[in-house]
């Protein structure tokens, strides 16, 4: 039976576990210009040799103004690729496996002047009312988004995590929510999203797997259900989606009436009834009992653990040890388990 602790491999990628470091951001004060520094050098890599077998660097924006902040990361110059090769390479040496989240704040960008969405509807009172973009601004939207995709896999990520959930610019398209356009883009709310799969796939070799985060469920009265998410999955899949990452809420202020321990794992598992590919779990899955249940029942196929992973870098290796597995950090270190 396939637990936590089990190798995980599809297409080109291959992890010595199936532990998951969800995409954070870290609002890092000294990160300039979105490129990642020290910090994000020493938050990531240490997580590595705690043990994690998937590493996804946080949201990585297209374009200043998609940021959710001024002190979020960025790939929308050929300058941020070093500093992004420095860590990506750095958590390879120590076995895990690196991905990067691309994305695009819509509405939803804190600091921009005149944030740009599907709509002009602001998110709340709280935030700047936003720009409708054109037909042609999102056309030229998507090509940001694949010149983004290739500076990640020039900076050497061993897969591509895109963000279609918390109520973000693809959220935003998706959703009957925030879409009411009257052109191809409101039309088919699946096709902006799809158009972004369709650029990542034309420049993504092929043996690296496309991750695709979707919120599965809007909390909203008016929002769409796990049905309408299933036939959003089957069509991102048939797109280029190879793995999806279930998450949920965000388009909206209101959120789950329960939020404890594995509040999504039965969004996860209904996606992954529903479509021919691997799912990750992620909320609330710290214990490590819990998510090793998870992946032996079936309902995913990796588990992401945020809060577990703020707490501590070398939550995976601790699990490891909880669930009977080996010790996970390097020779190093391992003197400090001996008794």
């Amino acid at each position: 039976m396939t637990g936590l602790l089990d190798p995980f491999e599809f297409k080109g990628l291959k992890l010595k576990n199936r532990i998951v470091m969800p995409p954070m951001c870290q609002y890092s004060v000294t990160a300039k210009d979105g490129v990642p520094n020290d910090w994000h050098f020493s938050h990531y890599t240490s997580r590595a040799i705690g043990g994690t077998g998937l590493i996804i660097i946080e949201m990585t924006d297209v374009e200043p103004d998609g940021r959710i902040s001024d002190f979020d990361l960025g790939l929308w110059s050929d300058d941020h690729i070093p500093a992004f090769q420095r860590i990506i390479q750095s958590c390879q040496s120590y076995g895990a496996k690196v991905g990067i989240q691309i994305a695009h704040a819509g509405r939803k960008a804190e600091d921009a002047e005149v944030p740009v969405s599907s709509t002009s509807t602001p998110f709340s009172e709280k935030y700047n009312t936003p720009r409708e973009l054109t037909t042609t601004e999102v056309e030229e939207m998507v090509l940001k988004f694949e010149q983004a995709f290739q500076r990640a896999i020039a900076a050497g990520v061993d897969t591509i995590e895109i963000h279609g959930a918390h109520g973000y610019l693809i959220h935003q398209f998706q959703s009957p929510l925030t879409n009411q356009r009257e052109d191809k883009y409101g039309q088919d709310r699946s096709l902006f999203g799809r158009e972004i799969i369709q650029a990542a796939r034309r420049v993504m070799p092929e043996s690296m797997p496309l991750i695709m985060r979707i919120s599965a469920k809007e909390y909203d009265e008016n929002g769409y259900d796990v049905n309408y998410a299933i036939d959003l999955v089957n069509k991102y899949h048939e797109a280029g989606v190879d793995v999806f990452h279930i998450s949920s809420g965000g388009e909206s202020n209101n959120g789950p009436d329960y939020s404890g321990q594995g509040y999504q794992v039965d969004l996860a598992a209904a996606i992954k009834r529903s479509v021919d590919a691997p799912v990750i779990a992620v909320g609330r899955m710290e214990d490590p009992e819990y998510s090793d249940k998870v992946v032996k029942e079936g309902k995913a196929d990796l588990v992401a653990v945020g809060r577990g992973m703020l707490r501590s870098p070398y939550w995976a290796n601790e699990a490891s040890l909880a669930l009977g597995g080996e010790i996970l950090t390097p020779n190093a270190l391992r003197a400090g388990y001996s008794f």
